[in-house]
């Protein structure tokens, strides 16, 4: 591992100090989305006053501090977790308590209410279950059949599970759900193929986003309801179409950044040892079983449409009576991390939804005027907040608030609606997210720390770049 940790040190940075860059390319990134936070933030608060006398009606709802104190908080915390490696995740659960507790009189039971026990329950599941089937060399037989399957052409095997979770998705099943299941077997091929996990576990996610809006999905189905609801109806399937388009192009773009930066080809010494991609490997014993679990597991979640984490450890329990001995190695094979990070993170954000935070900042920019502007900066809002928090909670919320933009304007409501529930998925690459965490769950325990700060750094670049090609594909064009 030293000698090929010391072969890397020249492909990434020139000079006697290498680890600085990356470094400072952190704080730069940081730096910048502090400074467009904040004039994004500054825009909602005084947008109202320098529109015009108008603003000064008492209508207009402001930012009190109840709600500006926890959101400076939520900024502070993300700062700290960039520049030091803590749990964000435990950040988060004490500051819900200390909010909860001593700013508004909350009981550990009503802080606690929105805690994400479901999703919680989805990753320890998952990662209890594959990290059997990585310990036992199952995930390895199954890398080896994905690269068959491209005949060595490694470049086109992200485009595979793109296509494979655009197609589960589309089928019906929830965005997590598909990339828990392709998520091991993802990973694991990107460290035998030396492509970058980043790179692989955003191309899973963006594809489990492009079917994620099909006449067949949960989310389809629900955005298309919550519209027509509130009295604009869009089509179905420009929605879907719209979804598959943007994720095509952002994946493209991230394949083309990446080669750019010269991080396509990862040479991180991440000690895997998987198996020759020449050689083929029959199953047996465990693997055997193993692999009958896994299609049982896409049975009943599939199939079925049982809750995969129930499934999911069910399955894990099975195959540890086969090994009891390692039992305790499996339980240690949960990403706990993880756990922390989103339970933590999903509270936090859930106590800023109780106290309006994420509704008011939507009225304050409906106040700004400009139908585009507004469109845009909801854009912006809700896909921020979908990057903390759930996307599914935030279209709920941020779609009926599009009623009156659309009354009083031209926009078309299929396009601005689609730009919205784009703009609150293509974020969820954030590994504050249930898929970014996932991804991050399943890389090698040895490479999840890096693992977790660049697919954080890649999901501030999609924070900054994806509504905004949402919104300019969808929303001045027209074109739904």
């Amino acid at each position: 591992m030293s000698n090929t940790a010391e072969q890397t040190r020249p492909t990434s940075s020139t000079g006697s100090t290498p680890p600085t860059r990356p470094d400072r390319r952190r704080r730069i990134l940081l730096v910048t989305v502090a400074a467009i936070a904040a004039v994004g933030l500054l825009a909602l608060l005084f947008g109202g006053v320098l529109s015009g006398p108008a603003a000064a009606t008492g209508s207009e709802k402001t930012m009190t501090a109840t709600q500006i104190i926890p959101l400076i908080i939520l900024v502070v915390m993300f700062v700290v977790a960039t520049k030091w490696p803590l749990n964000i995740g435990v950040m988060g659960l004490v500051a819900s308590f200390g909010v909860g507790y001593f700013m508004l009189g909350m009981s550990d039971k009503e802080i606690l209410a929105e805690f994400p026990a479901n999703i919680v329950l989805t990753i320890i599941g998952v990662t209890y279950f594959f990290s059997m089937a990585q310990r036992n060399g199952t995930i390895d037989i199954i890398v080896q059949a994905c690269v068959r399957m491209v005949r060595g052409k490694t470049m086109l095997m992200p485009w595979v599970f793109f296509l494979m979770a655009a197609a589960l998705t589309s089928l019906g099943t929830f965005s997590p759900a598909a990339v828990a299941l392709l998520a091991p077997a993802a990973l694991g091929l990107a460290y035998e193929s030396r492509i970058h996990p980043v790179v692989m576990g955003a191309f899973v996610i963006n594809g489990a986003h492009a079917g994620g809006f099909s006449p067949l999905s949960v989310a389809g189905v629900l955005v298309h309801d919550i519209a027509l609801k509130n009295g604009f109806p869009v089509s179905q399937e420009a929605l879907f179409l719209a979804s598959f388009a943007v994720n095509i192009i952002l994946s493209a773009l991230t394949l083309v950044a990446f080669k750019l930066m010269g991080k396509l080809r990862d040479h991180h010494a991440n000690g895997y040892t998987g198996p020759e991609t020449g050689e083929r490997t029959r199953p047996h014993g465990q693997q055997i079983l193993t692999l009958v679990l896994i299609f049982a597991i896409l049975v009943c979640t599939l199939g079925l449409h049982l809750p995969i984490g129930f499934v999911a450890l069910s399955a894990g329990l099975l195959l540890a009576f086969v090994n009891i001995k390692e039992h305790t190695t499996f339980i240690g094979g949960v990403s706990w991390s993880t756990v922390l990070l989103v339970a933590g993170m999903i509270t936090y954000v859930s106590l800023l939804q109780h106290l309006g935070v994420i509704d008011t900042l939507a009225e304050l920019a409906l106040a700004l005027g400009a139908p585009l502007l507004v469109a845009l900066v909801l854009c912006y809002v809700i896909g921020v907040g979908s990057a903390f928090a759930s996307s599914t909670a935030l279209l709920t919320a941020f779609i009926p608030l599009a009623g009156p933009l659309l009354a009083t304007s031209s926009l078309s409501a299929s396009g601005t609606v689609a730009a919205l529930a784009i703009a609150a998925t293509v974020v969820d690459v954030s590994p504050f997210s249930t898929d970014g965490a996932l991804v991050v769950a399943n890389a090698r325990e040895d490479d999840r720390q890096r693992v977790y700060r660049q697919l954080m750094m890649y999901a501030g670049a999609v924070v900054l770049t994806g509504p905004a090609l949402a919104w300019a594909l969808l929303v001045p064009t027209g074109i739904l």
